[in-house]
């Protein structure tokens, strides 16, 4: 003989709003807390910026020189034992 036991699923409606609302409120407070901690980041790094004694957009034109340079070289020299092979 079968018996028809239908179990229902009940969910306490409080607890889970509960629940709910602190996952919420507690997502808002790390968005907060994340934006203070890359504001205070940003703050840092640009006051680091301006106390360096070569600004950085300079060493980055030097740097570039300097590769520039060293490619020419390395050209140069690539051409060179080329041509010496060739003859």
């Amino acid at each position: 003989m079968a018996t028809n036991n239908t179990a229902t699923f009940q969910v306490n409606k409080r607890l889970l709003a509960a629940g709910a609302v602190l996952t919420g409120s507690g997502a808002l407070l790390a968005l907060v807390g994340t934006a203070i901690a890359g504001t205070a980041l940003a703050t840092a790094g640009r006051g680091w910026v301006q106390n360096l004694e070569t600004p950085p957009s300079e060493l980055a034109t030097r740097a570039l020189r300097q590769a520039r340079a060293a490619s020419q070289a390395a050209s140069q020299a690539g051409a060179d034992a080329w041509r010496s092979q060739a003859q």
